[in-house]
């Protein structure tokens, strides 16, 4: 057996205007365009391929909570300007970690925490 993907799903109300909110905020943030819309369930993807990934945390690093996803991105700086001129509340700031990450977090509509990460150079 071969785990094709994981999918994170993003709980929203049943409300069409939530939805919509919530699709907005990955789209102009990320970049995500949709792939599949069945009114119920929205579909936002890229055309990268990465390997699949499931962290197990009990903590978010640094004293933060582990948030409920993690994006990796490939200009964080970028990402992290999108976000202000967005305005959104930054829950951690954009912090260089010890273990080699540079990373923010951010809620998106539903609430979810979100940590937008890149890997820094060694």
């Amino acid at each position: 057996m071969a785990i094709r993907r994981i999918v994170p799903n993003v709980s929203a109300s049943a409300s069409g205007e939530a939805l919509a909110n919530i699709r907005v905020f990955y789209e102009t943030l990320f970049d995500l365009k949709p792939v599949m819309d069945l009114g119920w369930i929205t579909t936002l993807a890229t055309d990268n391929m990465m390997p699949v990934q499931l962290s197990i945390a009990s903590e978010g690093g640094s004293g933060t909570p582990v948030p409920d996803l993690s994006i990796e991105v490939s200009d964080v700086d970028q990402t992290y300007r999108r976000a202000c001129d967005m305005g959104l509340n930054i829950e951690y700031a954009l912090t260089d970690e010890p273990w080699g990450v540079r990373r923010f977090y951010v809620r998106d509509p539903s609430g979810k925490l979100l940590n937008i990460v890149a890997h820094t150079a060694t």
